[in-house]
């Protein structure tokens, strides 16, 4: 088992571009998923950056962004999740290579995984030790367990950014959850740090299923630290996780 506390959150999807749409979002009888084709503008950012970056990567960094408004110090590290990251972009690649169209290095620079991770430390000048997270899933309860080892090992703080969104339809037959574009960022800090404290533990999944979710796991989650809810069970790959809520 894990312990944290979350001193600070934000979070950015369509029609949720603030902190106060999120909380009566969490707070409706039924919450209802993000939709829509909008994107944060990062106005900010130089036009020849700001191109570079694609839709999923602008709630990332905007997210980001606003839960990073009190001065972090340099050695404070980020953990960027994402259960399938720019899958889009690497399926249009693996399309043209199909057809024997050239590749765009540009193109396949900005489809890796930490590619939005990197593109923040440029953007922000942030160059602390990041990292760059896929764990099935349950991919943020392993970035959880990474951000805690971080904090074990010294760290004062911790940045957890978690992002997804749609699959291509060409994945349709395989999804397994609903697939919305959001983003949002964690500040974590010790579990005697203030803020909502948080434990998660895990085991071998040998007990009843847990309810399925109308929102994709990523969202659920979030959902669960703003709802005030006591408790979340998932059950995911053979695995069973709890959150639970102290104080």
């Amino acid at each position: 088992m894990i312990e944290f506390s979350v001193t600070g959150w934000s979070a950015w999807a369509p029609g949720l571009p603030q902190a106060q749409d999120w909380i009566d979002w969490a707070h409706a009888a039924t919450p209802a998923a993000p939709l829509g084709e909008g994107a944060p503008a990062l106005a900010d950012v130089p036009p020849v950056m700001r191109r570079r970056i694609d839709r999923l990567g602008r709630m990332a960094i905007s997210a980001t962004d606003d839960c990073d408004v009190s001065p972090v110090r340099e050695d404070v590290p980020l953990v960027f999740v994402s259960r399938h990251g720019d899958v889009a972009g690497s399926v249009e690649l693996l399309r043209a290579l199909g057809q024997a169209e050239p590749l765009s290095p540009t193109a396949f620079s900005l489809s890796v995984h930490n590619a939005v991770a990197a593109l923040y430390s440029i953007v922000r000048k942030r160059h602390g030790n990041y990292l760059a997270l896929a764990g099935g899933a349950a991919s943020v309860e392993n970035a959880c367990i990474e951000a805690a080892a971080l904090l074990a090992d010294g760290a004062p703080e911790v940045l957890l950014v978690c992002y997804d969104g749609p699959l291509p339809e060409v994945y349709d037959d395989f999804a397994d959850e609903p697939a919305h574009a959001y983003a949002w960022c964690w500040r974590l800090a010790a579990a005697d740090a203030g803020g909502e404290r948080l434990s998660l533990s895990w085991e071998a999944d040998g007990l009843a299923p847990a309810p399925a979710s109308a929102l994709q796991h990523g969202l659920a989650v979030h959902h669960f630290l703003l709802s005030g809810q006591p408790q979340l069970d998932v059950a995911v790959e053979d695995q069973r996780w709890r959150w639970r809520r102290h104080g």
